[in-house]
This record gives C-alpha cells, sequence and structure tokens, in this order.
C-alpha cells in the first residue's frame, strides 16, 4: 500500500481536497486502484449534528455516514464509494480510544496522547486503506490522506505526529506527502510573496515532516524565479514546485497537474508500476474532453435554488455539482440563480420590501426551479410559494427531500383545499399532518438517527410512461442515499394521488413516498432521496438530467427518441449511463 498525505499551510479552505482528488484521479488513469481518506481535526462525531453554515454541506455515504463534504469531492472525482470510516474526526478517535480503556484493553497503562491517540489514529489510517471502493472489489493500491486544518493548529497536532510516526511504520519508499500552500500577491506591482510559504514548510519540518511536493496556490500562474526560490528555501527540487492557480473549473486542475509532471514524480518516489489499461487511457481521454469543453459552452440554461443555507454556497455544494454536471452533458452553460427562500415570504414584503420584490424578480426570470433540502421552519413557507409558482406557470421543478415535502404540503392546501395542511416538524398542531415524523425515528437524540444511507426505491406498476422512470432508464429499482427524519403521512396519499399527484417510487414495503411525478406538467418531479450524492462528471444524475433538458424545452424529444439531443457528449458518455 502507498500513502499520499496532503497536508495544508498559511490559511484554511486553501484547495488541499481538490489537489487531493485530482491526483487521485491523475492516478487511476495509470490504472491503479486510490481510495482516500478525510481527517478533520474537530471533537464531533461527525458531521450530521452540524450547521452547513458553519461547516458546508453535510455529504452523505452509502452505508449512512454522515460526513464532510470533501468526500464529495473524493467520490465524483475518483468514481468511487467510501464509508464512514473514510472520514477520521478526532471525536471518533478519543471515542474509540475511550472504549478501549473503558474495556480495559491497555492493560491498567496511563493513556496518553502519545503513543495511543496516534497509534489509534495509525491503525485506523492502515484498516480503512484496505477497504474496496471500486466495483473491482480489490484492495485499492494508493490511498490518499488529507489532513484537514492548517499546519499549526493546535487540534492537528495529534495527527501530525502520528503521521509523522506513520512515514516510519510503512517506511519512506510507500509515505509520500504533498503539502499545499498559499503565494500570495501583495502591492499594486502584483509581486507574489513566497515567506508564508517558507514559514508553512519550516513549521511542517520541525514537527518532523518535509514535504516532497509543494502545490503552491495562487490567483496566477507564479513566476520562475519565484518557484525556484520555494525549491531552494523549502528543500524540494524545482520540478516538485507546482503551480496550481486558479483555472476555468475545477475539471482543469488535474490536468493542471499533470501537464507539469505530478504523474512522473509520484510514480518516481513511490516506485508505482502503471498498468497503463484501457479504461484508465479511456478515462483520461473522456476528462481532457469534458474540461475542454467546458470552456466552449454558448447556450446557457437559468436556474435558481430556493433554500435556507445560500449564504454560504458550499451548503448545497453537490447540488451545484449535480446541476454542472448535467448542463453540461447537454451542451449547456449553467447560470445559476440563488435566492433566500425567507425572503419570498409575505413576511418579507412588510419588513424588505426591496429583498422580497428582488427574490421574486430572480423567482420568475428562470427557466427552472430547484428546492433542495434542509431543515426547520425558517423559510418553509418561501419554499411553499417557490412549488406554488412552478406548478401553476409550468415551470420545470425538482424538489430534494424538504422540497419533496414542501411540494405535498402546497398540493394539499391548494389543490386538495385542505386549509392548514403542513408538515408536522413545522407545525405540531397543523390539522393536517400530511408530513410526518417517521414512528422509529428518534425525536430526541439527534446525531445518526435519521433515515439514512442507500435505499432501494421502487418504481410502481403503470408508471412506465413517466418522466422520471424513463431518465432512470425504466428501471423496476434504483438505489438512492437518503436523510430524512419526516415522510409523507399515509393516511393523505390516496387522496392526493385523486387529484393529480402520482407517487411512481415507493419504498420496498410500498408504504413511504419516495418520488412523485405531476404527468400533465413539463416537469414537476420531487424525491424523498437525495440523488446529488451520487452525481459523477462523467455520470450525470437522472434527475437533474430531467430538470436541465426541461428548462430548454428538450426533455421530451429526448425521452421519445432516446437520442443524440445532447449533441457530442451523448455518444461520449451518456451511452454508458
Amino acid at each position: 500500500m502507498k500513502y499520499i498525505i496532503v497536508s495544508g499551510g498559511v490559511i484554511s479552505g486553501i484547495g488541499k481536497g481538490v489537489i487531493a482528488s485530482s491526483t487521485g484521479l491523475l492516478l487511476r488513469t495509470l490504472g491503479l486502484r486510490v481510495t482516500s481518506i478525510k481527517i478533520d481535526p474537530y471533537l464531533n462525531i461527525d458531521a450530521g449534528t452540524m450547521t452547513p453554515l458553519d461547516h458546508g454541506e453535510v455529504f452523505v455515504l452509502d452505508d449512512g455516514g454522515e460526513v464532510d463534504l470533501d468526500l464529495g469531492n473524493y467520490e465524483r472525482f475518483l468514481d468511487i464509494v467510501l464509508t464512514r470510516d473514510n472520514n477520521i474526526t478526532t471525536g471518533k478517535i478519543y471515542n474509540s480510544v475511550i472504549q478501549k480503556e473503558r474495556r480495559g484493553d491497555y492493560l491498567g497503562k496511563t493513556v496518553q496522547v502519545v503513543p495511543h491517540v496516534t497509534n489509534e489514529i495509525q491503525d485506523w489510517v492502515e484498516r480503512v486503506a484496505k477497504i474496496p471502493v471500486d466495483n473491482s472489489g480489490l484492495e485499492p493500491d494508493v490511498c490518499i490522506v488529507e489532513l484537514g486544518g492548517t499546519v499549526g493548529d493546535i487540534e492537528s497536532a495529534p495527527f501530525i505526529e502520528a503521521m509523522r510516526q506513520f512515514q516510519f511504520r510503512v517506511g519512506h519508499e510507500n509515505f509520500c506527502l504533498i503539502h499545499v500552500s498559499l503565494i500570495p500577491v501583495v502591492g499594486s506591482v502584483g509581486e507574489q510573496k513566497t515567506k508564508p510559504t517558507q514559514a508553512s514548510v519550516r513549521d511542517l519540518r520541525g514537527l518532523g515532516l518535509s514535504p516532497d511536493i509543494i502545490a503552491c496556490r495562487s490567483s496566477k500562474p507564479i513566476l520562475e524565479e519565484v518557484s525556484k526560490k520555494i525549491s531552494m528555501f523549502c528543500h524540494v527540487s524545482p520540478e516538485s514546485v507546482f503551480a496550481v492557480h486558479d483555472c476555468k473549473s475545477v475539471y482543469h486542475v488535474p490536468l493542471l497537474l499533470k501537464d507539469q509532471g505530478i504523474l512522473n514524480i509520484l510514480t518516481k518516489r513511490l516506485n508505482l508500476e502503471p498498468r497503463h489499461s484501457p479504461q484508465g487511457l479511456s478515462l483520461l481521454n473522456k476528462w481532457i474532453n469534458m474540461a475542454e469543453r467546458h470552456t466552449r459552452l454558448h447556450n446557457s440554461v437559468r436556474i435558481i435554488i430556493v433554500g435556507k443555507y445560500t449564504s454560504l454556497h458550499d451548503s448545497y455544494i453537490s447540488v451545484v455539482k449535480s446541476l454542472e454536471h448535467a448542463s453540461l452533458a447537454c451542451d449547456l452553460k449553467l447560470e445559476l440563480e440563488w435566492v433566500e427562500a425567507e425572503a419570498l415570504e409575505q413576511e418579507m414584503l412588510q419588513k424588505d420590501p426591496i429583498q422580497y420584490h428582488e427574490a421574486w424578480r430572480k423567482l420568475v426570470s428562470v427557466q427552472g426551479i430547484l428546492v433542495p433540502g434542509g431543515f426547520g421552519a425558517r423559510g418553509s413557507e418561501g419554499k411553499i410559494a417557490a412549488c406554488k409558482w412552478a406548478r401553476t406557470n409550468n415551470i420545470p421543478f425538482l424538489g430534494i427531500c424538504l422540497g419533496f415535502q414542501m411540494a405535498v404540503v402546497e398540493y394539499s392546501r391548494n389543490v386538495l383545499g385542505l386549509e392548514g395542511a403542513n408538515s408536522s416538524e413545522l407545525d405540531p398542531d397543523t390539522p393536517h399532518p400530511v408530513v410526518i415524523n417517521m414512528p422509529e425515528i428518534s425525536t430526541t437524540q439527534l446525531g445518526g438517527t435519521m433515515r439514512l444511507g442507500s435505499r432501494d426505491t421502487i418504481f410502481q406498476q403503470g408508471t412506465e410512461d413517466f418522466k422520471i422512470r424513463k431518465l432512470y432508464g425504466n428501471a423496476n429499482i434504483v438505489k438512492e442515499r437518503h436523510r430524512h427524519r419526516y415522510e409523507v403521512n399515509p393516511k393523505y396519499v390516496e387522496q392526493i394521488e385523486s387529484h393529480g399527484l402520482n407517487f411512481v417510487g415507493r419504498d420496498e414495503k410500498g408504504e413511504r413516498m419516495i418520488i412523485f411525478e405531476k404527468k400533465d406538467h413539463p416537469y414537476y418531479v420531487a424525491v424523498q432521496y437525495h440523488p446529488e450524492f451520487k452525481t459523477r462528471p462523467l455520470t450525470p444524475s437522472p434527475p437533474f438530467m430531467g430538470l436541465v433538458l426541461a428548462s430548454v424545452g428538450k426533455l421530451d424529444e429526448y425521452l421519445k427518441e432516446k437520442s443524440p439531443v445532447l449533441g457530442r457528449y451523448n455518444s461520449v458518455v451518456l451511452d454508458e449511463l
């Protein structure tokens, strides 16, 4: 097993995850099997109870793990399926150590950060690195470990020390360190400064780790003399200094690293033996084609996200990526609008008329509407208003999780005439609880108690003509990832369906409503699961494909002909879905 550690310096959020994912993708083009581990130095057990406004999206895995959004990057770039153990947190490590101490596993010894916590970290990494993550079912060849946080943080100290020890445990020839650092530009002349990177590398070496590769993040390509200066003062060869400047899209980052020779550095440093498989070459060619096409798009599609956490766009990063992938597959440039759901509510008209009218101006000007997941009452009436606008004005619409539930509430109020209909989450005293808490789900213990992970959705008999089923290739069963506590109340299902909203997908027992579609509408679809968690750049998610195609008026044509409505990309990717 080969290990590539990715650390970061100077500032957080510098792009370690993208560089780690890009490196893994390039290794896959050599025919190697690659897995990833993300280390988050916070005391939470997982990301499940953290607000998206604080830490971005909570990404859900097949096994129900609620993890950092960077694992979404890994899955999308590497086309792999990770487990909850691929996300290590300080909370998980300390919890495991304390449980062992309570069982007496340490035989009465004084339990300390060194060696017990650091050994636990190393054991965890070694164990998880061997878990198969692709369809081959074979052990990975390379494990990429991203060290969250910044070198020098108090929280990261045990993990840095663990990696210092780990390099000797696995051997020098099996351990490579990539350090990602910032090259700021100061002054009107735009001088690129190397001191922050020098200081960061000095701190890292003082902790016992020496970088093999330095990835320099900058707004523009770094100058040759700057690269040479970093090489000299940071004790790495000139060819091991990589300029990772801002690109037109994230899809260009792997190609940027490849052009600078990162594969040559890694194969020599780790004695890697490329397999040069046809699949690897095909993957590289497809990625190059996709990245090039991304810069040549002319026609566009305008879609709006009506959300609760729109002040931090990373709260919906998988939704955004899903829309990007689908738009690119349709040869369209995505023009994304954002609106805070609260701004669409009548209360906002009294509170801030300008914000209210601006929000509605955005909503009525787009080609498609997406209402994503969320929790709590804030903004719920705004989401309901967006659902109604899409339904009554024949605007293509996709609802996800809470968006699914709010669309059901809107339909119950305005089509069924159930005054005051609502979700019991939002209004416990509603006279018509069309959305209720699932009976087996805890309402007091929040962490890890939802309906989580990959679940089967069964398309019902007689639904062969529905758009959403056709988008899934007329499958009988689809597997998608869930994250919710509430569901449509079975008592209202027959009444809702009799008024034209068809629950075409249900759970294995037929008791839980998972997908609905309104047939006499260009595209009015909502799903209880989160399809955004399984999108891939080369294989877009079907519900998002439907939204994008319907927004430009091409969905019916595509479903009817099952042919090249999607242009050049169809022959490259969609035939392989």
